[in-house]
């Protein structure tokens, strides 16, 4: 699985025909994240008409990398650069030399009409709301097919100037004439069809895919996930099988195909969470979903003390992921033996695996990223991962398709290893209550903000390193406290989010207030690349 495109290197051609084959597709789809707070949900929109798409990175693809990669459509999202005073990096050959469809959203349309030699001015006034679109009907009408009048959504404080008369006009809103338009192969709107607030949003990205770029070997997740409810139906069928249960996106997508392929039959199956180095509304979370259903026995696992023996004069974080993999997989042999299953279940992505140094066989060296927990545990019974040829977010659309709750897909991804990886050093009782207690303040003042379900990760580190503090008329020295929030499209590249500073104070003073041992609290700015998202 290719991260972030760089470059037309023969890994990363290698990866790109390894992702086409799985997903049985010759098409692809690029976009270039220009840095939009709404690019992941572009992402998400072509994601869900099963087009493959894949991240490109502006600053470092050139026009030859495209060209061997050879995407049926491009797309160009938004950004907080500006095109008149502030141009972003970006090989402005791809516009001009490919013929490839493109499709740019607000800064991406400025962009190519900048390129093709338009003006891109500062607006008399900006759009930061919702505005009523009107379509040129002289125009074009393929990538507008069906939006003719509607609401849209705009945010931009720059636009193509009048008057450009070599781009054809395709619609309008109130104060910007060239909301939307065309130069031959490229196709630009000021305002943005990802957002939920642009009504017609969804038809303009099939207008695109379908009707422009003439994609039609798609991966559509209604046919993907039938086909692994009647494969598990006829694996698992009056037998027993043991779940390791998260409450994560992807053991709950397989808990619901699971839940689909028992129905009827005499399958008996178990649900098992463990806790011990897991957030503090995991388990609520679990218990809320999956306790007390028909359909699922859940058994929940207090594994604390286990995980803390293990982890005694552990302090890398490859040597706690390699720990905590070995109490995961004792606790779930135990169940299987208590249960007497005839499968264990996991929801492992392709990702994981690939990540892991797995996946499928080629001639290239594959690196390990990090040592994932559920991975290669060569369990004493036959292991169902039904999702192992999924990335997160086509595994997400399954799940939508076979009835998963929209709150356990949208949950924050959080490694298996919890928080063992977050705090440095040996892991102690103090320091894993210190971080689950931080971690809870963090994310109750990020809900009741509003600002958490907009955030893709956000996470709190407990370092080793100490400050004075101050308490009354006392001093001391306490521990120093790292959180961090970030947006991201798909993990593989993120920026900071811009947590509001009453939202930072409010959680550092609590953090400072409610738990002993704290020195300092600070925010991490760094995005990724150079930082991870997680810090290790």
């Amino acid at each position: 699985m290719l991260t972030t495109f760089t470059g037309a290197t023969d890994e990363a051609l290698a990866a790109i025909a390894e992702e086409k084959r799985i997903r049985k597709t010759a098409s692809l789809v690029l976009l270039f994240d220009m840095g939009s707070q709404f690019s992941h949900l572009i992402f998400q929109k072509v994601a869900k008409r099963g087009v493959f798409c894949l991240v490109a990175d502006p600053a470092k693809v050139t026009v030859q990398d495209v060209r061997a990669v050879n995407p049926k459509g491009i797309i160009v999202s938004g950004g907080p650069a500006s095109m008149h005073n502030e141009p972003p990096p970006f090989d402005m050959r791809i516009f001009d030399e490919l013929q490839i469809p493109t499709l740019g959203i607000c800064l991406g349309f400025q962009m190519w009409a900048k390129a093709m030699g338009a003006d891109v001015c500062r607006a008399d006034r900006g759009e930061y709301c919702v505005e009523t679109f009107t379509q040129n009907m002289n125009g074009d009408s393929v990538l507008l097919d069906g939006i003719g009048r509607t609401s849209v959504l705009q945010s931009h404080g720059d636009m193509v100037e009048r008057g450009n008369s070599f781009m054809q006009l395709l619609g309008s809103t109130g104060n910007c004439e060239f909301a939307a338009a065309r130069q031959n192969h490229l196709y630009g709107v000021q305002f943005h069809p990802e957002c939920s607030e642009t009504v017609l949003g969804e038809r303009i990205f099939e207008n695109f895919l379908g009707g422009i770029c003439g994609i039609r070997d798609r991966f559509p997740a209604t046919d993907a996930a039938e086909t692994k409810v009647d494969l598990l139906r006829k694996q698992i069928k009056d037998k027993t099988v043991l779940l390791a249960l998260s409450g994560g996106s992807d053991s709950s997508v397989v808990a619901h195909l699971l839940k689909r392929a028992a129905f009827g039959t005499k399958t008996k199956l178990f649900g098992i969470y463990i806790k011990g180095v897991d957030r503090p509304d995991d388990e609520a979370n679990v218990v809320r979903y999956f306790g007390g259903q028909p359909w699922i026995q859940l058994k929940v696992v207090d594994a604390t003390e286990d995980f803390l023996a293990a982890l005694k004069g552990v302090t890398s974080a490859k040597e706690k992921r390699v720990a905590m993999r070995s109490v995961y997989k004792k606790i779930l042999e135990e169940k299987i033996a208590e249960h007497g299953a005839d499968y264990i279940a996991q929801g492992t992505l392709y990702t994981d695996l690939v990540e892991s140094g797995h996946g499928h066989s080629t001639g290239a060296r594959r690196a390990q990223i990090k040592l994932h927990h559920n991975t290669n545990l060569q369990f004493s019974i036959p292991e169902l991962t039904p999702l192992d040829d999924c990335v997160k977010d086509n595994a997400r659309d399954i799940g939508r398709r076979v009835g998963t709750p929209e709150e356990l897909l949208t949950r924050q991804p959080f490694p298996g290893p919890g928080m063992l990886v977050r705090i440095e050093g040996e892991v102690t009782e103090e320091k894993l209550a210190l971080a689950r207690g931080a971690d809870a303040i963090m994310t109750e003042e990020l809900t009741r903000s509003g600002h958490f379900e907009k955030i893709w990760q956000s996470g709190l580190r407990v370092t080793i390193s100490e400050h004075t503090k101050s308490a009354g008329d006392d001093a001391g020295v306490g521990a120093v406290l790292v959180w961090f929030a970030v947006s991201s499209v798909n993990g593989f590249t993120a920026r900071p989010y811009p947590v509001p500073d009453e939202v930072r104070f409010k959680i550092a003073d609590r953090i400072g207030n409610e738990l002993r041992g704290v020195g300092a609290v600070c925010y991490r700015d760094s995005g990724k690349p150079y930082s991870t998202i997680e810090a290790e």
